[in-house]
């Protein structure tokens, strides 16, 4: 579930934009995005500043010239191939959610990684690996260029260029159609769920 999700809310996801991050070579894991010495917290509160953490910093421990330290204030990462490998923690997502990541365009993920971002509606396209490497390149020379990521046409656009990006089935029909927050559509179907537990026979009332 998103952080602060209001159940009210519109959670039709049809296109997501900002500026993007660059976070360039295949079969970034899941250790790697979040290190598994942080999964030891109860809640995801924290997980925005352990994203990334060991690769972020110097043997020091100060912030080094990581794309995450470079491009701060960015939602839209762009990676390459099997990106979200390894093991099938939710806390990676959770992080790069936290941190302000709001769509991801890249070559190939992991299925789980795909599946757990298109559980907190963080739409993942695809396209080949020259379009990713052109739109890496890109955002290098432009920090401050938008990216728009549309969900719905499956496009995405960036100065002057448009490319064609492939979106899961059903991950497009989760985010567009508002279905992707499955708390929130309980939530929003409170009134039938207490409709349908009232008929039961067998399910008690508190009195």
């Amino acid at each position: 579930m998103a952080p602060d999700a209001d159940p009210g809310a519109d959670q039709h996801i049809t296109d997501v934009s900002g500026t993007g991050v660059p976070i360039p070579g295949d079969d970034v894991d899941t250790d790697q995005i979040l290190p598994a010495k942080f999964m030891k917290e109860v809640t995801f509160d924290n997980m925005a500043d352990y994203l990334f953490y060991d690769a972020r910093r110097d043997d020091d421990g100060e912030f080094n010239d990581h794309p995450l330290n470079r491009f701060e204030g960015a939602s839209i990462a762009v990676v390459n191939s099997n990106f979200g490998c390894g093991s099938s923690r939710e806390h990676a997502p959770q992080a790069m959610m936290r941190w302000g990541i709001d769509g991801v365009v890249g070559e190939s993920y992991a299925e789980i990684f795909r599946d757990n971002c298109k559980s907190l509606g963080i739409p993942a396209v695809t396209t080949d690996h020259e379009a990713v490497v052109e739109l890496q390149e890109w955002i290098e020379a432009n920090p401050d260029g938008d990216i728009e990521v549309d969900v719905e046409g499956e496009t995405v656009t960036y100065g002057d260029t448009v490319i064609d990006v492939d979106v899961d089935d059903a991950m497009r029909e989760a985010l567009v159609e508002g279905i992707w927050d499955t708390t929130a559509l309980m939530y929003s179907n409170r009134s039938k769920v207490d409709e349908t537990v009232a008929d039961l026979p067998y399910v008690e009332g508190d009195d």
